[in-house]
């Protein structure tokens, strides 16, 4: 039997303020403020400047600019962790990404972590540059292109 659970679409703000809300777009019509459209709510610790990721089932985001991560699960809304301190990671503006049930986050002075994508937060890796890192990772076949404020890089195989 096929599973008819809205698929949820999601909105997110961290500026002046925390917002993050699960809508159910066939059921959003006119003011959604309170109705049955809005499946979850979460009104803290979300970002500014990096985007959210969504990865298979789970919702990674960060607190406005710092570097703190939260993850919740992307259907229901239950946090699995949250606001974990990035070690080595002060401020970020890079949005994380994923390949290989791995997420990677790169922060503004040039470490980005790896960390296991699933319900616990668990650091696999720590990496640093001598350059600096505002922009998200690119992520190309086995290829990872990260673009330092000097530098571009590629990390391969």
């Amino acid at each position: 039997m096929p599973n008819h659970s809205p698929q949820p679409t999601g909105c997110a703000s961290g500026f002046r303020g925390s917002a993050l809300l699960a809508i159910n777009m066939s059921a959003a019509k006119g003011d959604i403020t309170n109705s049955d459209a809005i499946l979850w709510k979460y009104d803290r610790d979300t970002p500014y400047v990096p985007s959210l990721l969504l990865y298979k089932d789970l919702l990674y985001f960060m607190k406005n600019t710092r570097g703190l991560l939260s993850c919740l699960n992307a259907k229901t809304g239950e946090v699995h962790y949250g606001p974990e301190r990035l070690e080595g990671i002060m401020n970020i503006y890079a949005s994380p990404v994923a390949a290989n049930d791995h997420v990677y986050l790169s922060g503004r002075e040039g470490t980005t972590l790896v960390i296991k994508h699933g319900p616990q937060f668990e650091i696999v890796a720590s990496n640093k540059l001598e350059d600096g890192i505002d922009a998200s990772l690119a992520i190309v076949g086995n290829e990872l292109f990260i673009r330092g404020n000097k530098y571009l890089y590629c990390i391969a195989e």
